[in-house]
């Protein structure tokens, strides 16, 4: 992985109100939640993915007497402030959902326990880390959905939004369920498969058709995905690339890895006829992929269709969520420990939008599972230090319309909490997976959601829910919070 000091990658906001502690001494303890309200792309999930850089982001946590010189040249920051900044690192606690797991709007996924100016600091570079990979993990979760098991392969660097965004994103896909980038650097940092074919360019630089898919067939026989669509896939792409696999099968070759890719034109219709024509010829487990600006929607269509495609190249509309092009993920203040206190305060935001009413204290989140069919059932936000016997019944509702409630009765399901310590007093204390592990993991906690809620448009909504003693907790802020403005 690269080393790269992302300290400044911060709002001067955070900075000047770092100042402001600075110069108003206090021994504050906070705790600020990292959520989001709203799942992408109208689906019923996301997918957690980003906690690796920032680990990395964390752990090279510094001022740089580069960045101090940098900060003394706006004329706004203190000389005993700028000295501070010089021998500043993080000595908070920080928990996380892992890399992988089925997320829902308004839990926290990340949580960071530590003296204010710390907090403060971090919240921009850690909502910048999360909200960018789980966007584009999620994205490539729904896009494996639609194409039901075939391979989907990460295309789209030469179209993301810069260099990170490209390596980052490529990263993301691949936990979301891809099985390989287009990306070189990725592959190198992330050691996840890279893939891929040859240009048009390829094709246009030969003589003939013919003798460009003989070049690149006798350079890469256990590899050879001929592109069909430079001049007519029908009627000269798909002839000549038979004719290659003729040669290539009359040598005695494994044909492994071998077949074509469409990147234009009507791809249901030419994927039926490519088939029938490889299918003639004795080549009918020959690899058909197709590329040209695909998402989900349109991979769900051609499905529909009864399109012969069983291997996707998915670029631009992946890498940038073309449809929802950010996550909209918060950094939240939720409680304050007071010098000389052993408890958390809860604070709590008020909005005249009900979904931007925060969720106050120091909180945790038990997923509940459906012990027969290991299916998410809900997910319960609760204070940190509740716990719950899974023996005894639960009763789940919903914390925005309490009328709806449901039993789940003692014995019936399982309980696992997602918060995890990442740091505790400044020390990472967890061990990112491998991408490709994560990348399991993502696997498996997809199949734990019921099919209704996968499916990609109207899908069935997975309840988060309040404990008792959270929603009271919440219930006596706003009332308190509503007496004292009649008050005034």
């Amino acid at each position: 992985m690269r080393a790269q000091n992302l300290t400044l990658l911060t709002d001067l906001y955070e900075l000047t109100m770092m100042q402001g502690y600075f110069k108003n001494p206090t021994d504050q303890v906070v705790v600020f939640d990292a959520f989001y309200r709203k799942n992408p792309s109208g689906g019923a999930y996301a997918i957690m993915a980003g906690l690796d850089q920032v680990i990395e982001y964390i752990r090279d946590l510094h001022f740089s007497p580069d960045d101090v010189d940098y900060l003394r040249s706006l004329h706004m920051f203190d000389e005993d402030f700028l000295e501070y900044l010089r021998g500043f690192h993080f000595t908070g606690d920080i928990y996380a959902i892992p890399e992988g797991t089925v997320i829902f709007p308004r839990e926290p996924l990340v949580k960071v326990i530590a003296p204010v100016m710390e907090a403060q600091l971090v919240e921009t570079a850690l909502l910048n880390i999360i909200n960018h990979q789980c966007l584009i993990a999620t994205k490539a979760s729904r896009v494996c959905y639609a194409a039901q098991g075939d391979g989907v392969m990460e295309f789209g660097l030469r179209r993301a939004q810069g260099p990170d965004a490209g390596i980052y994103g490529a990263r993301a896909a691949m936990i979301g369920g891809c099985i390989g980038t287009s990306n070189v650097l990725t592959g190198k940092m992330f050691d996840v498969p890279v893939k891929g074919t040859h240009a048009h360019s390829w094709i246009m630089s030969f003589p003939d058709e013919y003798t460009a898919f003989k070049t690149y067939a006798n350079l890469y026989p256990d590899a050879c995905i001929l592109l069909v669509d430079t001049y007519d896939v029908l009627e000269s792409g798909i002839p000549n690339a038979l004719r290659v696999f003729r040669e290539m099968r009359d040598c005695g070759l494994s044909m492994k890895g071998y077949g074509i890719r469409i990147d234009s034109g009507d791809l249901a219709y030419l994927s039926k006829k490519a088939y029938d024509m490889l299918a003639a010829e004795g080549f009918e487990d020959a690899i058909i992929s197709a590329s040209s600006d695909l998402d989900e929607y349109l991979i769900n269509s051609m499905k529909m269709q009864g399109a012969k495609v069983n291997s996707w190249g998915v670029g631009t509309k992946l890498i940038t969520s073309n449809d929802c092009p950010a996550f909209g993920g918060v950094y939240k203040l939720a409680a304050i420990k007071r010098s000389g206190s052993e408890k958390f305060e809860p604070k709590i935001k008020l909005s005249e939008n009900t979904e931007k009413v925060t969720n106050p204290g120091n909180k945790t989140i038990y997923r509940v599972y459906d012990k027969e069919s290991g299916k998410i059932r809900a997910d319960l936000i609760c204070l940190a230090e509740e716990t719950f016997d899974d023996q005894e019944d639960m009763i789940l509702f919903d914390p925005h319309e309490t009328w709806k409630k449901t039993k789940v009765k003692g014995g019936s399901y399982t309980l696992r909490e997602l918060l995890v310590p990442i740091f505790k007093k400044g020390i990472c204390v967890y061990t990112s997976p491998s991408v490709m592990e994560i990348r399991d993991i993502c696997t498996h906690e997809k199949n734990t959601l019921w099919d209704e809620s996968r499916r990609l448009v109207n899908p069935q909504t997975v309840y988060v829910d309040l404990s008792d003693k959270l929603y009271k907790m919440k219930s006596d802020l706003l009332e308190e919070m509503s007496n004292k403005a009649l008050e005034e």
